[in-house]
Parts: structure tokens; C-alpha cells; sequence
């Protein structure tokens, strides 16, 4: 198959996942162009069978907001016919399967050799899509896609909640990890070389914005500092980085607090961490939190969105209402103190996360899809 790929290609889930998701159909002998404003962060230099098409936005005085949405669809419409194209699979309804709507439009033959496949992860649906601004036209493109599947039983309720989606169908295909990448035990050298023998190594890893809640991720270390030596390691960078910042020193953790900004590679880091905190508010699904399962590494978070469907609560991890520090606290300090619990935890993590959510699996599911939207 030749297949077209969008998705916004710098630092969170989304991008990740589609990146991965080309890598491996490349692997498989399909053919893969990206069609995105600049080179996907886990795209390497080069690979067989993989492309990449930059989106040029022009910049032009009259344009305030230069119209990348539409700069997309030109650029698709140049792919689809040069390359010919059997699929483009866009990853968020808004602006990808829009500008994919209008690129079939603007084909001679109006569109018939090319279908669309729209993934949704999240934000388009439960956040941006949902503004009376964007609702109509993410409506629009949802129903104009060919087949759509969403990342989560969640997502897929709050679709058919928020845009009723008259007359398509919605297929749940979860997010998945290497097992080769994520794999506590092929790591030598982590970020415990870097901390004191004897502390814990709780971490998070996000884009900071406020519905990840940081300040949270502070507060349950603080509550954990006190019961026993640790250190938290944050991973990302975002509008919500200074508040976090101010959090721990406001809590006099800041000296057992290390923030290392934007990472590519964070499966190394992983692997030397004791516990995962993800008190997110809202999560249609939890990437993060499963890469951290298959590491190895219980997950304490929020009972909210998706992440249920991800970290089995007492088996793989803890789950608590959103906001409810204490309780997170309680139960981070409850697995830490316990080597036995912490343990079997690890190990049922890991194992459930190649069992449910292995990459071979999912990427063969996205085939058959592909096979379905073709024929």
C-alpha cells in the first residue's frame, strides 16, 4: 500500500504514535509519506520505504495567521497525485482530515482512488473540537472521513457525545510500544547513575500544560519526600514548567527535583524510575503511562479519560479520583515501601503491556483497517 501520514510531528502522543506506526508499516513493505510542517521528532535521518514532504506556510504580509491548513491540503493534493497515493491516514480530525477533505476535492477525478483514514487522540475531540468556534468543522471532517478509529473506548464515547457523527462508525485501535525499546533491562546506564543510592525515582513526563496537572505531580512527591528518601524527575517542557518550578520550592523539594525539558529518547530514562505519576485531569488515552508500564514501572494516576483502560488499578499501578493528592500520596508511598508489592507490580506492568498493547499487534489491526477502508 502507499500510504500518506499527518500528524502534528513535534513532542506528545499523537505525533509519536503515527510516526511509529509509518516506521513499522515501512517495515512491512508499504510505502510511507508524511505530509507535515517539519520532520517528525522520532523519524530518523532516513529509512527504506519512508518519505517525508515539509509543508511549506508562506509567509505573506496580508496573513496574520498564515493558513497552514490550507498549505497542507495543497501540499497532500501535490503527494496524493505524484505518488499516487491509495490512503491518507491523518491523525487528528482538526486541521489534518479537513485539509485531507479538500485535497481529495481538488483531484481531477474528485478524490475516488483515495480514501481517508482519520485517527482521533483526543485533544480534537474532547478539547479544541468542542469549541462553539471549531465544533461544525470538526463535525464536518469527521463525517467526511472514510473510517475513523480513536485511541481509547473513552475517546469513542465522547465522540458520538459530542458529535453524534451521523452515519460512520468508530473503531477502537489502542496506542501500542515496542517491547525491543521499552525494556527495563537492556538500559546499563539510567538516570539512577545520577542519583544517591537508596532514593526512589518517581518521574512524569508531559507537554506541562495545565490539564496535566504539575502541580500535583509536585505535591504527591512532597507528600512521598517525607516518608522516605526520592527524588522526581521531570521530563518535558511547557507553559506550566515555571508553575511546577515554584511548586517545589514552594514545598522545599526543589533540590531533589530535576527538570530535564523536551527528550526524544525517554526509554532509558524509564528504566531507572521506581514509579510514574500521571494525576492528569483529562487523558484520552496515557502513551506515557504505558511506555512506563513497559519499563517496568507502576503508575499512579487519575481515574479519568482513558487511563483506566491503560494501568489496571492494584495490579499494574493506583488509581485515584482526579485531585485527590492524598490518596495518590498514600498509595505511592504504600508500593515504594513495600519491595515485594513493588516487585510484582513491575512485573505485571510489563507484562500486561506486551500482552495488551504490543506494537505487532496493533500495527497488523491498522492493516486490516487499511484493507477494509480500501476495499
Amino acid at each position: 500500500m502507499r500510504i500518506g501520514i499527518s500528524c502534528y510531528p513535534t513532542y506528545g502522543g499523537s505525533g509519536a504514535v503515527a510516526t511509529e506506526l509509518g516506521i513499522a508499516l515501512a517495515g512491512r513493505g508499504h510505502l510511507v509519506h508524511f505530509i507535515t510542517y517539519q520532520q517528525p521528532f522520532r523519524l530518523p535521518s532516513f529509512l527504506p520505504r519512508v518519505f517525508f514532504h515539509e509543508v511549506d506556510v508562506g509567509r505573506y504580509p496580508l496573513f496574520e495567521y498564515p493558513p497552514y491548513d490550507l498549505a497542507l491540503a495543497v501540499r497532500m493534493h501535490e503527494v496524493v497525485r505524484t505518488h499516487k497515493l491509495d490512503l491518507l491516514h491523518v491523525h487528528y480530525a482538526i486541521p489534518h482530515a479537513t485539509s485531507a477533505w479538500i485535497a481529495r476535492e481538488m483531484l481531477e477525478d474528485g478524490g475516488s482512488g483515495v480514501r481517508i483514514a482519520t485517527t482521533l487522540h483526543g485533544t480534537d475531540i474532547t478539547l479544541v473540537g468542542q469549541d462553539p468556534s471549531f465544533h461544525a468543522i470538526t463535525k464536518f471532517s469527521i463525517e467526511r472521513s472514510d473510517a475513523l478509529t480513536a485511541v481509547s473506548e473513552y475517546l469513542k464515547r465522547e465522540t458520538f457525545n459530542a458529535f453524534g457523527c451521523s452515519g460512520c462508525a468508530v473503531e477502537v485501535i489502542h496506542n501500542f510500544i515496542d517491547p525491543d525499546v521499552y525494556d527495563r533491562r537492556k538500559y546499563t546506564t539510567t538516570i539512577r547513575d545520577q542519583v544517591q543510592a537508596g532514593r526512589k525515582v518517581l518521574m512524569h513526563i508531559s507537554n506541562f500544560r495545565p490539564v496535566k496537572r504539575v502541580r500535583d505531580v509536585v505535591r504527591i512527591f512532597a507528600h512521598v519526600a517525607r516518608a522516605m528518601p526520592s527524588v522526581l524527575v521531570m521530563v518535558g517542557d511547557g507553559p506550566d514548567r515555571v508553575t511546577a518550578e515554584k511548586e517545589a520550592e514552594a514545598l522545599g523539594v526543589s533540590d531533589q527535583t530535576m527538570f530535564l525539558g523536551r527528550l526524544d529518547a525517554i526509554a532509558p530514562l524509564l528504566a531507572g524510575a521506581d514509579l510514574f505519576l500521571l494525576p492528569t485531569e483529562r487523558e484520552s488515552f496515557g502513551l506515557s503511562a504505558l511506555e512506563a508500564l513497559a519499563c517496568g514501572v507502576p503508575v499512579i494516576g487519575a481515574r479519568a479519560g482513558g487511563l483506566p483502560e491503560v494501568v489496571r488499578d492494584g495490579v499494574t499501578g493506583a488509581l485515584r479520583e482526579v485531585g485527590d493528592v492524598e490518596g495518590m500520596s498514600a498509595a505511592a508511598v504504600d508500593i515504594l515501601s513495600s519491595p515485594e508489592k513493588w516487585q510484582a507490580m513491575s512485573e505485571a506492568a510489563a507484562a500486561d503491556a506486551r500482552t495488551r498493547f504490543s506494537q505487532k499487534d496493533m500495527v497488523t489491526r491498522y492493516e486490516d483497517f487499511y484493507t477494509r477502508v480500501l476495499a
